[in-house]
């Protein structure tokens, strides 16, 4: 787990927000501190999907993407002040974690990996992003976890996203 500090945060907004810089997540859960206080849950109602005949629609993915999703928070955030806070909690899409894991050379089977998680806080003055694996079950390697860190320090590099290693 590592958390960073984002330097630049009108920049850093605008590419979660408006971009597509984080477009490859799934959000879990999204709470916005403006005038009330909003809190969204990414979980899928499946029952809301059906089609013509009241069947079922297969959906490829538990939460709602956050392509679907930061239009919605975006105008809940939007306006002459600035928000009193937000926490964002995102997933890796599940392809490209077991695809990333596979790549790395993981010594822990990508499917005993429920997540990699980036957390996006912000307290009203500066914006921190940790990070985070779930496993379905105990395990005693931390390896994807530290091919999460570094591969998210390297995404957001390559995305010019500044940040600092809080201290």
């Amino acid at each position: 787990m590592i958390a960073l500090q984002i330097s630049s945060m009108k920049q850093f907004m605008n590419q979660l927000l408006a971009g597509d810089t984080f477009d490859i997540f799934l959000l879990e859960e999204a709470m916005i501190r403006t005038a009330c206080t909003f809190t969204i849950d990414g979980h899928i109602n499946r029952d809301f999907f059906h089609n013509n005949d009241r069947e079922p629609v297969e959906l490829p993915y538990d939460l709602r993407p956050w392509s679907e999703m930061k239009g919605l928070c975006f105008d809940l955030i939007k306006g002459k002040r600035t928000p009193l806070g937000f926490h964002f909690v995102l997933h890796l899409k599940p392809e490209k974690a077991a695809a990333l894991l596979a790549r790395e050379g993981s010594d822990v089977d990508p499917s005993l990996v429920k997540a990699l998680v980036l957390n996006i806080r912000y307290d009203g003055t500066r914006a921190l992003l940790t990070t985070a694996t779930a496993y379905h079950t105990f395990l005693p390697s931390k390896e994807p976890d530290s091919i999460w860190d570094r591969a998210l320090m390297k995404y957001l590099e390559e995305r010019s996203i500044s940040t600092s290693f809080l201290t």
